[in-house]
């Protein structure tokens, strides 16, 4: 309360605290020597077993691509294969792995110095090193991680059966930068504009996505984003404090509505923005955007945007559990 914050932040500072400790005691336990380890290997190898007959099969983008051929009107179709294309090569990564463990595992073959990482790493709950480097940012167990990643896979394929969706699920997009450009790209080709004249204004919409049979004429709805720091007043449609002891809810669907920069709506606003993961920090890749960092979203508020600030509200696409 003196330094401003909401009661939910001691919470979060004793969350922090105890993985902190957690992750200590794991890391001493594992540089432990050998051992009677019979019963976490069979439970590790059941796992690897398990991962293994969910995983899902990879995409057939030549196929795709016949079905929806890149086309100049519609941007969508290329986000579509180049999300596949990045998915097969993360589940390649996957499956080799999990195939080496197993039969290493079985005696079968020798484990690479990457595949025993991997292996110790599956032993205690974590996502492998190994596949991280393939991988969109998660902080996710790995049982969670594969399901997440299940999830992901499902969509692209829905989209490919079914048609380009009414409402995305943003945070199943591997590179969700590309999304978000290809639907300013798609409004500013049909409306013959300059590409860098034209930016997102941002409209908050209801909290039940199924309500929406159909996309938007101009833009995209989204949703699948959580609110960290604060709620949301679902009649007002703006920020509000947050309920003791919830610390993220669910955010609404948001209309993101392509528009030229200089016919944006003024009105009472906070930034907010948007993050892959908790860590709220990240590094650069190869295409010039953050790894973590995805965009500012225009917020309708009553207070001050220094308010929320402080509480360091912001938009997450996916949680740690």
């Amino acid at each position: 309360e003196a330094f401003g914050m909401h009661a939910n932040a001691d919470i979060t500072k004793d969350q922090a605290d105890t993985n902190v400790m957690c992750n200590s005691l794991l890391l001493m336990t594992q540089s432990g020597g050998g051992g009677g380890g019979g019963g976490a290997e069979e439970a590790t190898a059941a796992a690897v077993n398990e991962f293994l007959s969910v995983l899902p099969e990879d995409f057939d983008i030549e196929a795709t691509q016949r079905k929806w051929p890149i086309t100049y009107e519609e941007s969508m179709n290329t986000v579509l294969a180049q999300e596949m294309s990045r998915f097969n090569k993360l589940l390649g990564v996957i499956r080799a792995s999990l195939k080496a463990i197993n039969l290493a595992i079985q005696g079968l073959s020798i484990m690479s110095s990457e595949n025993d990482a991997a292996y110790r790493s599956l032993t205690v709950g974590e996502i492998p090193a190994l596949w991280k480097g393939a991988s969109y940012p998660s902080l996710k167990p790995v049982a969670s991680y594969v399901t997440d990643l299940q999830a992901r896979c499902k969509m692209l394929s829905d989209w490919c059966d079914t048609g380009i969706p009414s409402v995305f699920w943003i945070s199943g997009f591997y590179f969700v930068q590309s999304f978000l450009t290809a639907a300013l790209q798609n409004y500013a080709r049909a409306n013959n504009f300059p590409i860098d004249e034209v930016s997102y204004d941002f409209q908050p919409m209801e909290m039940d996505p199924d309500q929406y049979k159909e996309g938007p004429k101009d833009g995209v709805y989204i949703k699948g984003l959580f609110i960290e720091g604060c709620d949301w007043d679902t009649k007002a449609k703006q920020l509000c404090e947050s309920k003791p002891k919830m610390l993220f809810v669910d955010a609404p669907v948001f209309w993101l509505v392509p528009k030229l920069t200089t016919e944006h709506l003024d009105f009472p606003h906070y930034n907010c923005p948007i993050y892959r993961t908790m860590d709220r920090r990240g590094v650069l890749a190869t295409t010039g955007h953050s790894t973590n960092f995805v965009m500012f979203i225009r917020v309708p508020t009553d207070k001050p945007s220094t308010h929320w600030t402080m509480r360091g509200v912001a938009f997450l696409t996916t949680l740690a559990d």
